[in-house]
């Protein structure tokens, strides 16, 4: 047992010596290529079963580990983010819809990025956003690059609408209350489109509870939403009273005035639609 354990302790401490590797002056081994040792000494002169030396790593060795340990380290990081995006994000579409996507002219981006940049100050002051105003000025857009570059800092969000959640809630195998407290374990919640779900007595029921869990939970929400700052204020009775007032009192609203994109895009294919007909047309 004695010599098997000299014998693998001989193994770590010896090093294997390339072709071009050399000795030095002062009697290390040193790398062919680096030309920086591969061995050192114990300190105080101490001693090994027997060696006063030890392997250690030569510039190109530990260049070459550093350049694999960064490669893992960022696999690792890739494989972290596309389960953050793939769990976090009802639409699949959504996790291409990034702040380097953005086409530049919606005056809101800088709002949208600095949230990203101050979100240690945004989480720790449960600072959120109301994106409100028409329909396909960019609302859901910007939501998302806030929920893909925090992902990429490895931040866990959840964006999703209320729809899906009534749907869940409906066809959910565990309690009420455990979904509810699922979706508000996540550091960011960013709820889509609120205010388009069904207005019945049990869905604005359900939408309180979401809401006002998310208040008691100390963490940020942001939403967006095709009503006015008006209709928030001023709502309609008491059931959208009780849900507005919790939702006005955890994000700043942030008012989206650019033109309609969407719309803007159907021209465009349309546009382009008749450039191919016409091309077609013109080669037969």
């Amino acid at each position: 047992m004695k010599n098997e354990m000299e014998a693998m302790i001989t193994d770590i401490t010896a090093t294997t010596a390339e072709a071009e590797d050399y000795t030095g002056e002062d009697g290390l081994l040193y790398c062919g290529k680096c030309h920086t040792p591969k061995e050192a000494y114990f300190a105080e002169g101490k001693t090994c079963f027997g060696r006063d030396r030890h392997p250690t790593d030569c510039d190109c060795q530990r260049a070459a580990r550093e350049k694999q340990q960064a490669a893992e380290s960022r696999q690792k990081h890739l494989e972290k983010v596309e389960d953050l995006k793939r769990r976090g994000f009802t639409d699949p579409a959504m996790r291409n819809w990034t702040f380097e996507h953005d086409n530049g002219r919606n005056p809101q981006t800088e709002t949208a990025r600095f949230y990203v940049d101050s979100w240690e100050t945004m989480q720790a002051e449960n600072i959120g956003y109301l994106f409100w105003g028409g329909v396909g000025t960019g609302k859901s857009y910007l939501a998302a690059c806030i929920a893909n570059a925090l992902m990429e800092k490895e931040v866990a969000v959840c964006m999703t609408n209320f729809a899906t959640i009534l749907n869940d809630l409906a066809a959910s195998f565990e309690g009420r209350n455990e979904y509810i407290s699922r979706l508000c374990s996540y550091p960011l919640l960013i709820l889509d489109d609120f205010g388009m779900e069904r207005g019945t007595e049990y869905g604005l029921e359900q939408v309180y509870s979401v809401i006002d869990s998310r208040y008691r939970s100390g963490k940020p929400l942001i939403a967006t939403t095709n009503l006015t700052l008006e209709e928030l204020q001023h709502p309609q009775d008491t059931p959208h009273a009780r849900i507005y007032d919790r939702l006005t009192s955890m994000c700043a609203p942030v008012r989206f005035t650019g033109s309609n994109f969407r719309k803007e895009t159907a021209q465009e294919k349309l546009e382009r639609l008749k450039q191919l007909m016409k091309q077609r047309k013109e080669s037969l």
